[in-house]
């Protein structure tokens, strides 16, 4: 077997709607309704799922709200993604600062989402 790239990641989170609209407010996904009352962040080829917590089917149960962390590449300068934060209210956790990622260096800003999951956006730093 050989795993080719990232298709999706599911979040549990307390409120849908408060989910989706800080991940379209702050970064800029789109929120698309999958099917009737199931709701998910596009962004380029990858996909956010948000399911209630409450209601996470049997298969994905212990997805608690807070337990994601996850980072995301952004090709916007850092100076630029930590002044949109500012403006949109977010307060990072650490950073910016250099991190080490899957393709190499990243400079990283991490900050919390509504439900506590640690969300890092990082640029990419050419070698």
């Amino acid at each position: 077997m050989h795993v080719t790239t990232l298709d999706h990641i599911v979040l549990g989170v307390a409120d849908v709607a408060r989910t989706a609209d800080f991940y379209e407010r702050t970064l800029g996904m789109r929120v698309v309704e999958l099917t009737p009352g199931r709701f998910a962040l596009r962004f380029g080829a990858q996909m956010i799922s948000l399911h209630p917590a409450d209601k996470l089917p049997e298969i994905a149960r212990g997805t608690a709200p807070g337990s994601g962390n996850f980072c995301l590449l952004t090709d916007v300068p850092m100076a630029e993604v930590t002044a949109h934060l500012a403006a949109c209210g977010v307060v990072p956790v650490a950073g910016p600062d250099e991190r080490i990622g899957a393709g190499g260096r990243l400079h990283s800003v991490y900050f919390k989402d509504p439900d506590g999951n640690l969300v890092e956006v990082s640029n990419p730093i050419a070698d």
